[in-house]
């Protein structure tokens, strides 16, 4: 044991002899290790709350948008067009009827997506709005706080109602209670029926500064369009999704007579788009973590050439020790265990600054309303640890090499 302890003792005093150079060579350790461990728990912390508002629509649903058929992708790459400037008017409000329909679908409903200015009296702003049948309004679970939502027959009979969400109501009406009241939506001009309840932010949407409009009326007063940009459906029974997902493939080829390769839609289970959003944030936080061990090689650089002044200043030491008998690996193994003692020393840091820097950024984002857990994955923990390790090993070995050739004659003349 005292065999293994000795060259840490004495790399531990060798580095506190020179508190200075240490301090620098440790700092660009820290910065690099307190970066992985904030990169990786951020990443965890930000997957984990679009996790939570993903499955906040539940693990039954499918999602049905639009899809540049390939054919017209080629088409318009040889023509010299942009293939996302293709607007694909194919998905019709009979097509969410018939899916509808099927044994397997609970619930489905189209909608349509627009912009624009809503105003009462003096006071107006830009909202987002949502045509959408009644049936997706529960299927997202947007319900009413104030009033009523719109019903088919308001749908079928292209009636001029909207529900507001809470803060849209807010910001036009203050206290005035907005039921009844006549709102205008572009031009046209609308009965508010309902306020949504607050549903706050999900998946990049603000529900509660958006406004409900029934399909038919968004698609035929407002855009004047006769085409969904998607379906949403609840799935009857969550454990045949795949096969259900089929189903509706086949349906929707039939309805617009294309085969597979001419698709233009995309069928979305909710299983699927968790592994996207899993493989989306599993590569964005390796290329992060890559970015932030880039420093972690300028500290490793930065350790390396204070190992070779270590060597350099300690010449007749290393030469009186082997002329005295000590071995080449002996002196490899004290210059070595230097580096990794300063790289774990800087990696301890490193992790104490990261773990704070985290959860002062959790704290920060909480306070500004988002739903942000603290994460600190103990992979984390494992990776500085090993990343400390490792670059102590590396950039530690050749100055740490070059002590252990030494010439003990030579070493002894040197200092003299």
């Amino acid at each position: 044991m005292d065999n293994i302890l000795l060259p840490i003792q004495l790399a531990w005093k060798s580095l506190f002899l020179h508190k200075g150079r240490t301090f620098l060579t440790v700092l660009g350790i820290i910065i690099g290790i307190s970066a992985v461990i904030i990169v990786m728990s951020a990443g965890e912390s930000i997957k984990a709350l679009v996790l939570g508002e993903f499955e906040s629509f539940g693990s039954d649903y499918i999602q049905i948008e639009v899809k540049v058929p390939t054919a017209k992708k080629n088409s318009a790459a040889n023509a010299g067009g942009i293939a996302q400037g293709i607007q694909i008017t194919t998905l019709k409000n009979k097509d969410a009827e018939d899916i509808g329909k099927l044994d397997s679908i609970k619930e489905a409903g189209g909608g349509v997506m627009g912009q624009s200015v809503v105003s009462y009296g003096n006071e107006n702003k830009v909202v987002n709005y949502m045509g959408s049948s009644s049936s997706i309004l529960n299927i997202m679970g947007i319900d009413v706080a104030i009033g009523q939502s719109y019903t088919n027959e308001d749908d079928d009979q292209l009636a001029k109602v909207v529900v507001l969400g809470s803060k849209v109501a807010e910001e036009l009406f203050g206290n005035i209670d907005p039921i009844g009241k006549n709102v205008k939506l572009g031009k046209t001009s609308f009965r508010v029926v309902g306020i949504a309840k607050e549903k706050g932010q999900s998946l990049g949407f603000n529900y509660d500064e958006m406004v409900y409009v029934p399909l038919q009326t968004s698609q035929k007063l407002l855009l004047g369009i006769d085409y969904l940009m998607f379906i949403t459906t609840k799935v009857t029974n969550p454990d045949n999704m795949e096969a259900t997902a089929v189903e509706i493939e086949d349906l929707l080829r039939q309805n617009h007579d294309i085969t597979n390769a001419d698709d233009d839609f995309a069928v979305t289970t909710a299983t699927e788009a968790l592994d996207m959003i899993n493989t989306i944030f599993g590569g964005m936080t390796l290329l992060l973590v890559a970015i932030a061990g880039i420093s972690l090689l300028v500290g490793g650089v930065g350790i390396m050439n204070i190992m070779y002044v270590s060597v350099t200043e300690r010449t007749f030491e290393i030469g009186l020790r082997k002329s005295l008998g000590a071995k080449k690996k002996q002196i490899l193994w004290q210059f070595l265990w230097e580096a990794i003692v300063v790289t774990l020393f800087g990696g301890m840091i490193g992790i104490v600054v990261g773990v704070i820097m985290t959860f002062l950024i959790s704290l920060i984002a909480s306070q500004i309303g988002f739903a942000w857990e603290f994460i600190l994955p103990p992979q984390a923990i494992i990776i500085a640890f090993v990343f400390s390790t490792v670059v102590g090993l590396i950039f530690g070995y050749y100055p740490a090499s070059r002590a252990a050739v030494m010439d003990p004659i030579v070493a002894i003349r040197y200092e003299k």
